[in-house]
């Protein structure tokens, strides 16, 4: 099979490469490789079941076109300081320019023209100043929420767009390898169960997310494609009652804080608030369960839900952090019986597990149905429960109350994107004619950093095509 371009992975960043070429009118076939399915036909059982069984062969909210963006939250960071560090490969004014031009595609495809975050001047001063009294740094960031509902439409829309316009969208086929001649990326081997193939391309753009990020790191090892192990994120999911977070989540809708708590003066770090959210469960390779949250546009909780994220960077010898915050997680899991763990931020001060009877008299009640009650200290490593701990009570000086008795932690939340491929500005790595997008390459962290990314990539293809 040959073709121009080939894109393995229809996450935001092999999406937006795709529609940058057609917008561009580059005129070059496109084929996109897909493990999952349509958005259309991705299912979770789970609302129907109220427990997760575990899909096979993948999970539906992880995998498929647009990955985990269609059943997040779908929330637009509109702000270059926000979402990873393509920023330092490509220049702030040009990562913000990027970002600036994507939304308005996302809004071409029914985004809400609604921001939030930029209409309370004075009151987020006053959360700053309480910020910065608790050692925090308050992030400023506009924010754009699709709801998990409607990013599933949107999504669509551009799906559609997609094939509409020539783009051949290959479903339920994964990836074996890339195809190499010396240094130069001759293109991807696929299957789909038995049946596989050989796809060459002038062209070859890897973009599996979050994902994809430890099969990845497999094959720029095997491949000798220069990458280095980056940061690895260990955290838990906090949920609290929404008067707790009220005057935040009015203000800012999503306060991002950044704390280095002693005694280890990690980055820690608020991620993926969700108003009125709900707290979700998403599945990896080898039955790895994994917390998240998303929310909707019009249904709503009791709660609102986010991530506490500690990043861990490591040093020589060790050079393989995702397989350690897999082993974190498996350990969690392990204590959950492949359940979520969940408990009372007051019963980890005290040193004690969260009993059943114990969730079912507080003011939290729980919006995963199916975690269990636990001890997460268990299983989380010291250094990562400390600065969690730590952080949590600085917190608490922005929005007392964050740090209650009854405030609710679960774990494992765990982010895969610490293998980070080296590349120059233009995207190119060490390997001719391969690119490496997304969260999956160490260089983007979320929804619009990502399709920002595939921006560039659609761009530079375009740029080099027409020489």
């Amino acid at each position: 099979m040959r073709t121009d371009i080939v894109i393995v992975g229809a996450g935001p960043a092999g999406i937006f490469t795709a529609l940058e070429l057609i917008r561009k009118g580059v005129g070059k076939r496109i084929i996109m490789v897909e493990k999952g399915v349509s958005v259309e036909n991705r299912r979770c059982p789970k609302t129907g079941t109220k427990a997760c069984v575990n899909c096979k062969p993948y999970c539906h909210i992880t995998t498929g076109f647009s990955g985990a963006g269609a059943f997040s939250d779908g929330k637009l960071s509109l702000s270059c300081e926000v979402g990873g560090d393509l920023p330092t490969l490509i220049g702030e004014l040009t990562a913000q320019d990027l970002i600036d031009y994507t939304d308005k595609i996302y809004l071409e495809f029914g985004a809400d023209e609604h921001v939030e975050g930029i209409n309370h001047p004075q009151e987020t001063k006053e959360i700053r100043k309480r910020a910065i009294q608790a050692g925090l740094k308050l992030v400023d960031c506009p924010i754009r929420h699709m709801g998990t509902e409607k990013a599933q439409d949107i999504y669509l829309g551009i799906e559609k767009y997609l094939i509409e316009n020539g783009v051949e969208l290959m479903f339920g086929y994964e990836c074996d390898n890339v195809i190499l001649d010396g240094d130069s990326c001759l293109g991807v081997v696929v299957h789909k169960g038995t049946e596989s193939h050989e796809i060459f391309a002038e062209r070859t753009v890897i973009a599996t997310g979050r994902r994809g990020a430890e099969w990845l790191e497999k094959i720029c090892a095997e491949n000798a494609i220069a990458h280095q192990p980056g940061t690895v994120d260990i955290g838990v999911r906090v949920e609290v009652r929404n008067e707790v977070m009220e005057t935040v989540n009015d203000v800012l809708y999503e306060s991002k804080l950044i704390g280095y708590p002693p005694p280890f003066r990690n980055k820690v770090r608020t991620f993926c608030q969700n108003p009125g959210g709900f707290v979700s469960q998403e599945n990896y390779d080898d039955d790895l369960a994994v917390v998240n949250g998303h929310s909707y546009k019009e249904r709503k909780s009791d709660n609102t839900n986010l991530a506490i994220l500690c990043s861990h960077n490591f040093s020589y010898p060790f050079n393989q952090p995702i397989a350690y915050a897999q082993k974190v997680g498996e350990l969690t899991n392990m204590l959950g019986a492949g359940h979520i763990l969940v408990q009372r931020f007051g019963d980890i001060l005290d040193g004690k597990r969260t009993w059943e009877k114990e969730l079912a008299q507080s003011n939290v009640r729980p919006t995963l149905p199916d975690a269990v009650a636990g001890d997460i200290t268990a299983a989380l490593p010291y250094r990562s429960m400390m600065n969690i701990i730590n952080f949590i009570q600085a917190v608490d000086h922005v929005v007392p109350g964050f740090a209650s008795t009854e405030t609710l932690l679960y774990s494992p939340e765990l982010k895969f994107y610490s293998n980070r491929v080296k590349m120059d500005k233009n995207l190119n790595t060490n390997i001719k004619c391969l690119h490496c997008l997304g969260d999956s390459s160490g260089w983007t962290r979320g929804l619009m950093m990502a399709s920002a990314m595939g921006v560039l990539m659609g761009r530079k293809i375009a740029e080099q095509s027409a020489e």
